[in-house]
């Protein structure tokens, strides 16, 4: 019998394009988790290059590893600037109210 070889799963292989980034993002905020929103912009990172992201924010890569890790929720200005250099923007919209 042979064996299957498997690998662990890894969000940056699916991110492929700015929309798939987007819609990544879209589903993560859906848990109000700061912690999880940070992590998925790290996978997004990692996805497009750390390097050029450190660059883009004048943070360090390690600074970045460890913001974008998802262990803790890293500072809003730490967010914003990631967020800003990846070419997203946040935006508001009311809660649904259900019935």
């Amino acid at each position: 019998m042979s064996k299957i070889k498997t690998r662990p799963f890894d969000m940056t292989n699916y991110i492929e394009s700015d929309d798939d980034a987007v819609e990544y993002l879209r589903q993560v905020l859906e848990d109000n988790d700061p912690a999880e929103l940070a992590a998925a912009l790290g996978t997004i990172a990692r996805a497009r290059g750390m390097t050029q992201l450190a660059r883009d924010t004048g943070l360090s890569r390690e600074s970045l590893y460890k913001s974008l890790s998802g262990e803790r929720a890293p500072s809003s200005d730490t967010l914003f600037k990631v967020i800003h250099a990846m070419g997203f923007k946040l935006s508001l919209a009311p809660l649904e109210v259900q019935a």
